[in-house]
Formats: structure tokens, C-alpha cells, sequence
């Protein structure tokens, strides 16, 4: 009878069974990395509480406000909303999409405007669709007004002897370029806008703090208030900080008791990101002549 042998089963190497555990175990950490990361994305916990958003810089971009508002408007566990300014203001457009988001979130929640060190010109324009506003005795405010900026550098530029040449569809086109003086009939055009422009931000100041449109009218030069000056002239309701703010924002949601606070998450730029937007502005800018820009900003 030939031999028979009998065959086992290879051995699982413990150098791989290793290997694997420590990836499941790596799997599982960044896992929880991930779910920690994008618990601000995800419904907010029980209770009852009071949202601030933060307003900070210039005024450029009003996506991130919207979005912000949007987002607390639609949760029941928001009970009220503080929007906290610290800004000089900014783009008029910019401005006016966030007045305009206030003012539908109003709808739904109280919501206040705490207004810091500087809440100016585009600044203070959002402040004024808030149900109430907060300020301190010293914040510096106010500043209603509009402006476009120019830069003539004609005499620079012959002098180096460079020349400037463009071609337009209309009269119009090249309005304020830095290359050439600016004519009468481009003067009395864009005074226009900007009185246009003006009297659209007395409007909303005098329907936001139910103002008469004639005594905004009186101060809606340009100048600039303290907190407390502001209080004397209706443009601001409390001379308070933050916290008075939050404070008053949970009573008018009903909220017993010392609010919770939540915040939204800071939105990380990459260095990468940054240069881009850079780089899209000077595009828009200085090549394709894009240089027209109103502001409600305080110089």
C-alpha cells in the first residue's frame, strides 16, 4: 500500500493578520475624524438656542451670510438668530443680498444685530434689516453713503512714455479709465448712479429703523456716528455688547433660562484657493476693463 500524507492547511502569516488589524483600526480612526469634522454640517442637537453669525471684513462675498442664515431659519432648534458685524462695509450688491436674507429670515425668528468695534456703510446696511440693533458707545458706525472709486494715471504714462489705446462699441465703454481724463458727460452719468445707489441705501435705512426718509437724508452724507451718537438718532435701538445681545435674542425666542450658542464652522481657504480668487479679480479688472465697482464703504 503506497504511502498517503496528509495535507494541512497553510498558515495565515501574523505579519498579515497584523497588518489588516492595524488598517481596520486606522479605517475606524479616520472615520471618526470625518464624523467629528461634519458634526457642525449635521442637524444640531436638541435644545433650544440662539445662532450668531459673524459678519467680519469686507464686504465681497454673501454667499456664506445666506447660506448661514438659510441654514438656521429652517432649524427648529434655532430660536433666534444674531448677526455680529464687525465690517467697513463693502460691494453694494453684496450688501443688499444679505439685507434682503434678514429680512426672510425675520419672518420665520427674531433676529438681532450686534454691531462691534466698526460696523460701517455696508456694514451698518445689514444691521438694518435686523429686528433690533446693538451697539456699544464706542462703535464706530454710520457712514451712509456710496462711492466709486477711480485712479488717473495719465500724466504717469506719458511720462514713460507708454500710450494707451483702446477700442469701444460705444461712447461709454472705457467710463474711468485710469489712461485718460474723465469727460463731463461721463461725470454727470455715473453721479447719477451713485445718486441712485445713494438713495436706495436711505430707503432701506428709513424702512429698517422706521425712520422718516427726510431726516435719514440729513445725515446720509457719508459721516460717521459712535454707538452712542447713533442711539440719538434712531439708527441703533440698545448701547450693549454681544453677550446683551444674545441675552435679549433668547427671551424673544422664547428660550428660558441662558441660551446655547451655536456658530456656523469657518470656511478654510487653501493658499491655493486665495491666489486663484486673486488672480479671477485681477483678470476681471485690469484686462477686460472691468473697473467700474460701487461701494458702501468707509473711507
Amino acid at each position: 500500500m503506497a504511502d498517503t500524507y496528509l495535507s494541512t492547511p497553510p498558515r495565515r502569516k501574523p505579519f498579515l493578520r497584523g497588518c489588516l488589524t492595524v488598517l481596520l483600526v486606522l479605517a475606524g480612526f479616520f472615520v471618526l475624524l470625518l464624523i467629528i469634522s461634519r458634526m457642525d454640517e449635521l442637524p444640531l442637537a436638541r435644545g433650544e438656542k440662539v445662532a450668531v453669525i459673524t459678519v467680519t471684513g469686507l464686504i465681497s462675498d454673501s454667499e456664506p451670510t445666506i447660506d448661514q442664515l438659510k441654514k438656521f431659519a429652517k432649524d427648529d432648534s434655532v430660536k433666534a438668530i444674531v448677526l455680529r458685524i464687525e465690517s467697513p462695509g463693502g460691494g453694494v450688491g453684496p450688501s443688499q443680498e444679505i439685507y434682503e436674507e434678514v429680512k426672510k429670515a425675520r419672518v420665520k425668528k427674531p433676529v438681532l444685530a450686534s454691531m462691534g468695534a466698526l460696523a460701517a456703510s455696508g456694514g451698518y446696511y445689514i444691521a438694518c434689516a435686523a429686528q433690533r440693533v446693538y451697539a456699544n458707545p464706542g462703535t464706530i458706525t454710520g457712514s451712509i453713503g456710496v462711492i466709486m472709486p477711480f485712479m488717473n494715471v495719465k500724466d504717469l504714462v506719458e511720462k514713460l512714455g507708454v500710450k494707451g489705446m483702446t477700442v469701444k462699441s460705444g461712447a461709454f465703454k472705457d467710463m474711468g479709465s485710469p489712461l485718460r481724463d474723465m469727460t463731463p458727460q461721463e461725470r454727470e452719468l455715473l453721479q447719477g448712479v451713485v445718486d441712485n445707489v445713494h438713495l436706495q441705501f436711505v430707503n432701506a435705512v428709513a424702512a429698517g429703523r422706521n425712520l422718516h426718509r427726510e431726516d435719514v437724508l440729513r445725515i446720509a452724507d457719508g459721516r460717521i456716528f459712535t454707538g452712542e451718537q447713533a442711539k440719538g438718532l434712531g439708527l441703533v435701538d440698545v448701547l450693549g455688547n454681544l453677550e446683551d445681545a444674545i441675552s435679549e435674542a433668547g427671551k424673544l425666542g422664547k428660550i428660558t433660562g441662558e441660551p446655547k450658542v451655536v456658530t456656523s464652522p469657518k470656511k478654510k481657504i487653501s493658499f491655493l484657493e486665495l491666489f486663484r480668487e486673486e488672480m479671477r479679480t485681477l483678470i476681471d479688472e485690469k484686462i477686460t476693463g472691468n473697473h467700474l465697482r460701487l461701494d458702501f464703504l468707509a473711507q
